[in-house]
Formats: structure tokens, C-alpha cells, sequence
């Protein structure tokens, strides 16, 4: 059986992406194992394929990232596998080094255009570093994935390198098997304007809480989602603006079926965020829910292809008060919405992915000199 490593800079639990890619290489027939970091405290983690969770003694910053792709480097420069993959940039030095010094298969999955990310973009040295790490490796790579059509085009340009596209979808849910009981006491007699993810700088959560004055009455706006602007934002929190924390995945869908409309806002921070195509855009397909989204390429290519809801580049309040009042008023198609979240899954976008791993598998049965 081909073994294959996943490796990634997180501590697993909360990295969706990572959990669908490992579970469906292990229903495809492969060996799977997920290497992680303790960079945070850990809650148990048992899937039907291997993990592992490195320690590391720096938790953030440049020495973190050091030191976890040092220990990449050693933990696969003896590990018994065939292929390995690095997950995101971050990843990717050491297992990029230990595939070469041992001539295994190496596959890149890029989650974002990771120098380009707003924690990273304005920040010349750390850019600088991500970037050159990119320049080094990233020509060099044969087999690899990212989440959109734009960012594939970006490396394709810069480097000449071809990535697959695996688009980052949930996996297929009908409506009336998705249960309701997880509404954490949200008053299902109003129209729910749903936000749902990290609760970040430029997602525009601040943006709805702004425009809700201008909003019909019978509409609350609802937040499932920590992050850096959680706390400064939850105190504006009324009777019409509901803080709800960090939700699990598994329950986040019982809470998105009930909204009236989903909100997929973002600043442009970067091209990382300009070329972003958030879960949400397919979640709330899957739970048949309106999206009010920002006007970027690969959200437009969803939202604006399928007639899945509104896009808008005009923030102010009474803008965002006016489109979310008409979507209020507007019935959801529930038959075009049933078609799409079976077109729009997980289920047919591994496909993809089973491609792109046996292409690697091949080329490391290759008696070649360079597998990478």
C-alpha cells in the first residue's frame, strides 16, 4: 500500500481542508498519515488515518516556523512513506528538502497566496522570506493543488509551475438531513443575517453591524465565529446583533440552514484576499442560503455564474441596508440550490485530487534520479 505523509503548521483540529484531503486519500486506498505541531493546547484527535503532533518549543513568529520545518525535515528524513505533502508555504522548506534527499514524490496543496496574506503582505522582511522560499522551491514542484483558478493562474505566471485546482467545498448535505437541533437559543421567528468564520480584520462583520440600523426590523444579524476583533466587536452586541463564539463544524450547519441570508465580505488586503474563495461561498449553497458577497474574481465566479445571491463593492451602511433588505424580499429557488449542492461538493471535487496523487504515486515507482 502507498503511504503517504500530510504535513502542516497547525495542531489539526480545527483545519478542514487537511482533514477532507487526508480522508479521502484513505478511501482511495492509500496509507495516510498527518503530521502536525503542538503549537497550542491540544484536545484529542482520532480520524480513520495516522496523526502526529510534533512539539516545538517556540509557539509563534519566524523561530516557530524555523523550528517546525527543522523538525519536518527529521521526522520525514526517516519516516516510512512514498509521498510527501506539504501544506501551505509554511510547510514547505523542510518537506521539500527531506522528498529531495530521499527522492520521494512531493505534492504541494497552497491553501492561499501565502506572501500576500495581510499578516504577512505589509511586512517587507517576513514577505521577503516567504517569497524566497517560494522563488526556491516552488519551479521545481511537479505535483501540487490550490483552492481557485486565480491563484493557480498567479503561480502558473510566476513560475511556470501547473497546479490543479481543488476547490475547497463541503461535502454534499441534503437540506432535510441536516438537523436543527443546534440553534444555540437564536430567535428563529426573525430573518437571520448570517456571519459565520473567523471574526478577523476586512471580513466585514463590522461593516453589517454598522448598516443594521437601516435594516428592516425583522432581521437580526448573527456572528458564529471568534478571532482578533471578537471581543471590541461583541460589545455592540443588542438585541439584534448575537455574538455566538466558536461553533464546531459539524454543528455550524444545523445554525446556517435557518439564515435568511449568508455574508461573505472582505477588504482587499492583498491579492491573497482579492483571490479568495472562502468555504462559505459552498457552504451556504449547501444549506440553500442567498449570499451577500464582495465583488472579487473567484466569489464572482461562484455567486455571479450560478445566481447564488448579490455582490456588492459599496460598504456603507445604507448600500449594505438596501441590498439586504431586497434579498429579504426575494423567495429562494429551493430546486436550483438542491442541484447545485450536489454539483458543488466534496464528493465530486476529490476527484481532482485522486488524480493528482496518482500522477505523483507513478512518478515515484519511476526509476528517475530526481522524483520531486
Amino acid at each position: 500500500m502507498t503511504k503517504i505523509i500530510l504535513t502542516v503548521t497547525n495542531n489539526l483540529e480545527s483545519d478542514q481542508r487537511v482533514n477532507k484531503v487526508a480522508t479521502s486519500l484513505h478511501k482511495f486506498g492509500y496509507e495516510v498519515k498527518v503530521v502536525g505541531c503542538k503549537s497550542r493546547p491540544c484536545k484529542p484527535y482520532q480520524k480513520e488515518y495516522a496523526t502526529e503532533r510534533l512539539n516545538v518549543f517556540f509557539k509563534r513568529g519566524v523561530l516557530f516556523y524555523a523550528e517546525i520545518n527543522i523538525r519536518f525535515f527529521f521526522h520525514l528524513l526517516f519516516a516510512d512513506a512514498d509521498v510527501f505533502t506539504a501544506n501551505d508555504t509554511d510547510a514547505l522548506a523542510g518537506t521539500y528538502l527531506a522528498a529531495k534527499l530521499r527522492g520521494k514524490s512531493l505534492v504541494v496543496d497552497l491553501h492561499e497566496l501565502f506572501p500576500e496574506v495581510p499578516e504577512v503582505t505589509n511586512r517587507k522582511f517576513v514577505k521577503g522570506v516567504w517569497t524566497k522560499i517560494e522563488d526556491w522551491i516552488l519551479p521545481k514542484v511537479k505535483h501540487g493543488y490550490t483552492v481557485c483558478q486565480s491563484i493557480a493562474d498567479y503561480y502558473k505566471n510566476r513560475y511556470g509551475v501547473n497546479l490543479g485546482v481543488v476547490r475547497n467545498m463541503p461535502s454534499y448535505k441534503s437540506l432535510d438531513d441536516i438537523p436543527s437541533t443546534e440553534t444555540h437559543s437564536i430567535p428563529l421567528d426573525k430573518k437571520i443575517i448570517l456571519y459565520q468564520g473567523a471574526v478577523n480584520v476586512g471580513r466585514g462583520v463590522e461593516w453589517i453591524i454598522d448598516a443594521m440600523p437601516y435594516v428592516r426590523e425583522d432581521a437580526i444579524f448573527v456572528v458564529a465565529g471568534k478571532g482578533d476583533l471578537y471581543e471590541e466587536l461583541k460589545t455592540k452586541a443588542n438585541d439584534r446583533i448575537i455574538f455566538l463564539g466558536h461553533i464546531p463544524y459539524a454543528e455550524l450547519a444545523s445554525i446556517t440552514k435557518h439564515a435568511a441570508i449568508g455574508v461573505c465580505l472582505l477588504k482587499n488586503q492583498g491579492l491573497s484576499y482579492y483571490y479568495a474563495l472562502p468555504n462559505r461561498v459552498f457552504d451556504m449553497i449547501q444549506c440553500h442560503v442567498p449570499l451577500l458577497a464582495t465583488d472579487f474574481p473567484e466569489i464572482r465566479r461562484i455567486v455571479a455564474t450560478h445566481e447564488t445571491g448579490k455582490l456588492i463593492s459599496d460598504y456603507s451602511p445604507k448600500a449594505l441596508a438596501e441590498t439586504i433588505n431586497s434579498m429579504l424580499d426575494e423567495p429562494i429557488d429551493h430546486d436550483k440550490f438542491s442541484r447545485l449542492a450536489e454539483e458543488l461538493c466534496w464528493e465530486k471535487e476529490e476527484e481532482k485530487l485522486k488524480a493528482i496523487y496518482e500522477a505523483a504515486v507513478r512518478r515515484h515507482t519511476m526509476s528517475s534520479n530526481d522524483k520531486i
